[in-house]
């Protein structure tokens, strides 16, 4: 039996990616920065473990790499960009305490985790994805036509975005200390489709389910979605995910304009996205097919599904009695 070390288990990836695992008669060991009884996921795994921050590497990696020895890793999940961050410096051959990590090589992250390159990429690609147009914001001499959009070229969940609309607001923009970290958009109203993207080196295609994001978080989380199919847009994507030599399942999210006739690309999300479940309830296993992409074999192909809505709830657990 193998052992699979999942992270940030209180994310909302982390249900469907316990649950699979286990389906798939994997040992799973969970670790998040907050107690047990504050993790309802905490429950659902074989042994559970208190993290470090991903942030503060040094004890982030002596951790990782204990709980890999004591608990005989195989392999290492992570879910969140904070922990690829990490492990994209601290294992550059993807192995970590004897563990495989099952993320993408680090030319594919290099252009995920910087919106700056992903826009440069962009400009060139072949595969029919339309980028937005981006400059860094050490690199704007002038006020650029209102409105815009300015956010950390490294940014995640919408973390440190800012909506420009007038000139006092630019100027605020402009006072950060770092403006080379920083990335500038022209705002493009519409609503986010999001698209779980799985693929395997060793093919034989890429799984492209699209969702447009009905409701969603204030850090961009869908909670009411719409699952849909589009020929055009899928094979958009899994011509840009061959591009960039994604592996595995991640996440590329667009904004739809209002019309639903065009897709401008923001940004690939390195990992299973906040809602990969919907993906895998409507129309594909992306956990099963993530451990196959990462074991060097085919993935299974997407067959036909119906369009569907999906909504998320919130449900309660006692995680924890103190008796009187």
């Amino acid at each position: 039996m193998q052992t699979a070390l999942v992270t940030a288990i209180g994310s909302f990836s982390a249900d469907v990616v316990i649950r699979r695992l286990h389906e798939l008669g994997l040992r799973v060991v969970g670790c998040d920065i907050y107690a047990r009884e504050l993790v309802v996921d905490a429950m659902n795994v074989d042994v559970f473990y208190q993290a470090p921050y991903a942030t503060k590497p040094a004890e982030y990696g002596a951790f990782i790499e204990e709980v890999c020895v004591k608990e005989s890793v195989d392999l290492i999940l992570p879910l969140t960009d904070v922990e690829v961050d990490f492990f994209r410096t601290a294992a550059p051959e993807r192995t970590f305490g004897g563990a495989q990590v099952l993320i993408s090589g680090e030319h594919a992250l290099s252009l995920c985790r910087d919106k700056a390159a992903t826009a440069r990429f962009l400009e060139h690609t072949t595969s029919g994805v339309r980028g937005i147009k981006t400059c860094l914001l050490s690199e704007c001499d002038t006020m650029p036509e209102l409105p815009v959009i300015v956010k950390p070229l490294d940014g995640r969940s919408s973390q440190g975005l800012s909506r420009v609309y007038t000139p006092s607001e630019w100027q605020a923009a402009c006072a950060v200390e770092d403006p080379e970290r920083y990335v500038v958009q022209p705002l493009i109203e519409g609503r986010v489709v999001t698209v779980d993207v799985v693929r395997s080196e060793a093919g034989p295609a890429v799984a492209c389910i699209p969702r447009r994001e009905l409701l969603r978080t204030l850090n961009g989380a869908g909670t009411s979605v719409h699952v849909f199919s589009n020929d055009e847009l899928a094979a958009a994507c899994a011509r840009l995910a061959e591009e960039i030599g994604v592996v595995g399942c991640v996440n590329f999210e667009f904004i739809e304009t209002k019309d639903e006739q065009e897709y401008w690309f923001i940004e690939c999300n390195p990992r299973f996205a906040g809602g990969v479940e919907f993906s895998c309830m409507a129309a594909y296993d992306c956990v099963g097919n993530h451990l196959r992409a990462f074991a060097g074999e085919p993935i299974e192909p997407l067959g036909a599904y119906d369009s569907c809505y999906i909504a998320r709830k919130y449900e309660e657990f006692v995680t924890k009695v103190e008796r009187a």
